[in-house]
């Protein structure tokens, strides 16, 4: 695998967005998905994919902590796009059983409270999405943050145990408005209000301009902790199997 993925990063080194969407959705001939937080990025991403393979397995997640908004950009999403997006719900006795142990808003007390909240709520879901699978896509780029910084177009997801293709990862905020502008998609209406990166509402909030893009995400924490387990990345050569 780990020869797959050298192959397949210096074949699409250069590659377009859509380039990239076409071959990996190709090569992996239904054995890949789509997992969209209904973030600008990935709004990007539903429109190339729905107009090269619309057939692609999309999903996202109803954490039950989301924004009005942005569960009405799910349905607003399917009917201009006519997608089909499977929507996953955490485990209710899960939920239930860490609202009662640690309270409704454990996730400022600690890291360690945060991350157990976002796995429950998020990992969990995506890792049940992923079975059967042999690679998802993210709208993850480099921009985003310190943790996104060194990634590839193509990845060995450690985690999950898939592959993890990021058509967006050299991207800049611009082209990604530039690109929704021009085709006229549908966004969160939060991202004209401050808000850059968009997640539950307790813990995302709007940023003043020249802020980092994820400084609003997990405000109470390190730049160097803030990912929820969906995207932990690891810089080692031995992060890739054989």
């Amino acid at each position: 695998m780990k020869e797959r993925i050298n192959q397949l990063n210096e074949q699409l080194r250069d590659a377009s967005a859509e380039e990239v969407l076409e071959c990996v959705i190709k090569q992996f001939n239904g054995k890949i998905c789509f997992a969209s937080s209904m973030g600008a990025e990935d709004q990007v991403l539903t429109a190339m994919i729905a107009a090269i393979n619309p057939a692609t397995h999309i999903f996202t997640l109803d954490t039950g902590r989301l924004f009005n908004t942005t569960l009405s950009l799910i349905g607003n999403t399917r009917e201009r796009f006519n997608v089909r997006i499977d929507v996953l719900f955490p485990e209710a006795a899960a939920v239930e059983k860490m609202v009662n142990e640690k309270g409704v808003n454990l996730f400022y007390e600690s890291v360690e409270n945060r991350k157990l909240c976002c796995n429950i709520r998020k990992v969990v879901q995506v890792r049940r999405a992923l079975v059967g699978m042999d690679a998802w896509i993210s709208g993850l780029r480099r921009e985003q943050s310190v943790t996104r910084a060194h990634m590839n177009i193509v990845e060995w997801d450690e985690e999950f145990g898939l592959v993890k293709i990021n058509p967006l990862i050299s991207w800049t905020e611009e082209q990604v408005w530039e690109y929704i502008r021009k085709n006229n998609i549908p966004y969160n209406p939060l991202h004209d209000n401050g808000f850059r990166s968009i997640g539950c509402q307790p813990c995302t909030r709007a940023v003043k301009p020249g802020d980092d893009l994820r400084s609003g995400r997990w405000w109470w924490e390190d730049a160097d902790k803030k990912e929820c387990g969906l995207h932990e990345f690891r810089k080692s050569e031995d992060s890739h199997p054989a």
